[in-house]
């Protein structure tokens, strides 16, 4: 077959290491994931972190938000640097720099020093915009959003892995002699490093489009893909409606997982009474769907791209939202375990399909400002994880407070018990209400429309590749 590395690749041809889509996809897609593993690597530590620095209860919650809060902001500026600088050197710097907080989490030692690393960690959670921006780059539109889809399903797959990698991690330095209550600040202090490392990777192995580097295009007088001014090309996103609807698109599907994903093991611990592992496995799963659940939203996003052309990608993005809602309504009112898991899967398959779908559609919204946009809609997701944070903490602490002076006086185990009744209640009622607002969301998504000039753009290029795909073949 004939290698073609000076145009955006037709096909995800994952062996094909010469290509330089295909070898950007992977490098892209690991970094990503390394950045993932590194932001939640701190949850299966939580209990060990709360005892050794005294975190209150309300401080713990306040980790949570704080790691998603940062991202929202470094998700806004991104994209923008994306569009300016290129994917590679923001890529570079972000992995260097967000290494920091990383490291300096495991060096902690007083609840706020490890409140403030918290905030900071959440920065590298904008490696999704970059990876989103320069797979579109990489890959033409017959493939775009299962590229899309594909690595950012692989590199989300780190917020989950590391409940087993980092629980690995702190078993290979106790078994140098390091004692077991210091595990979780080496296991830290590692993963930033290989974060660090990963960002000397990424410079001297990527390049920003296939035919090279913007500042080396520049140079040369070649066209380069954002062929308008930065500045315009930004205002251009934030005066478009549909970047916003698909912020809010992104809040109901990624955000929403963030926040399912934090809070579902104390969820099934306390509803389903079962033991911290089984909940965490269950959980553990869930992340796992990340392997090719975003991958078929993708690619069903680009199957309806090519036979109802870019409403078609609209429309499936609508149905698929609108079965994320009704699956979390249902798991919400589910009391047996297993119809519980059943309905759960379904969720998860669905939001992680939703994830996919998303951002099939983003990279035909605007062409010239496709960071910008991938940045808005990005921090949409971490806004989402915000806003349904602060709601599920505040129902679950309302509701505790009032079981713990309900039975004020009766033992210690019976406190617990209705406290954690009363959280199960709380929460259950709380992804009851986001369920049904997701719904609403993927209606009000119906409301993205593209012009007939839009579609008949989207269709020539369709044809083009098309053709090109024939060619290399």
């Amino acid at each position: 077959m004939k290698t073609t590395v000076t145009t955006k690749a037709t096909k995800l041809n994952l062996t094909n290491l010469k290509s330089i889509p295909i070898r950007t996809f992977w490098i892209s897609s690991i970094a990503f994931f390394m950045c993932f593993f590194a932001w939640f690597g701190i949850v299966p530590f939580m209990p060990d972190v709360v005892k050794e620095l005294g975190l209150t209860p309300d401080q713990k919650w306040n980790a949570v938000i704080l790691a998603v809060t940062g991202t929202v902001f470094a998700r806004l500026l991104i994209g923008k640097l994306c569009d300016k600088y290129g994917p590679r050197l923001c890529y570079t710097w972000l992995l260097i720099i967000g290494s920091i907080p990383v490291i300096l989490s495991g060096l902690g030692q007083t609840p706020m020093q490890f409140l403030i690393c918290r905030f900071l960690i959440g920065f590298i959670g904008a490696s999704f915009v970059i990876t989103q921006v320069h797979t579109s780059l990489m890959f033409a539109s017959n493939i775009v959003g299962t590229a899309n889809a594909t690595s950012a399903g692989w590199g989300n797959l780190g917020g989950g892995a590391n409940r087993l990698g980092m629980p690995l991690i702190a078993a290979a330095v106790i078994s140098f002699g390091v004692a077991e209550t210091d595990a979780w600040r080496y296991a830290m202090i590692i993963a930033g490093t290989i974060c660090f490392l990963m960002g000397i990777v990424y410079f001297f192995f990527t390049q920003d489009t296939p035919e090279g580097n913007i500042k080396a295009l520049k140079e040369k007088g070649k066209k380069i893909p954002n062929g308008k001014k930065d500045e315009v090309g930004f205002l251009e996103a934030i005066k478009d409606y549909r970047v916003w609807i698909l912020f809010i698109v992104y809040a109901a599907c990624f955000g929403i997982e963030l926040t399912v994903y934090g809070t579902m093991d104390d969820y099934l611990q306390n509803t389903f009474q079962l033991e911290r592992i089984t909940a965490g496995n269950i959980v553990l799963s869930f992340a796992l769907m990340n392997i090719f659940a975003r991958t078929l939203g993708g690619f069903f996003g680009d199957k309806f791209g090519k036979t109802k052309g870019l409403r078609g990608r609209v429309l499936f993005l609508v149905a698929i939202l609108a079965i994320e809602g009704v699956m979390l309504t249902v798991f919400s009112t589910m009391t047996s375990l297993i119809a519980g898991i059943v309905f759960l899967v379904a969720f998860s398959l669905s939001v992680q399909m939703a994830e996919g779908a998303t951002f099939s559609v983003v990279p035909f919204i605007n062409k010239k400002a496709i960071g910008s946009i991938s940045g808005i809609v990005g921090a949409g997701g971490n806004v989402g994880a915000f806003l349904a944070a602060i709601l599920l903490k505040s129902k679950s602490a309302i509701a505790e407070k009032i079981a713990i002076e309900d039975h004020q006086g009766m033992g210690e185990a019976v406190i617990k018990a209705a406290q954690s009744e009363a959280a199960a209640s709380a929460v259950s009622s709380g992804y009851l209400m986001i369920g049904m607002l997701v719904v609403a969301t993927g209606i009000c998504a119906l409301a993205i429309r593209f012009s007939a000039q839009d579609e008949k753009i989207a269709q020539k290029e369709l044809h083009q590749t098309s053709r090109e795909f024939a060619t290399v073949n």
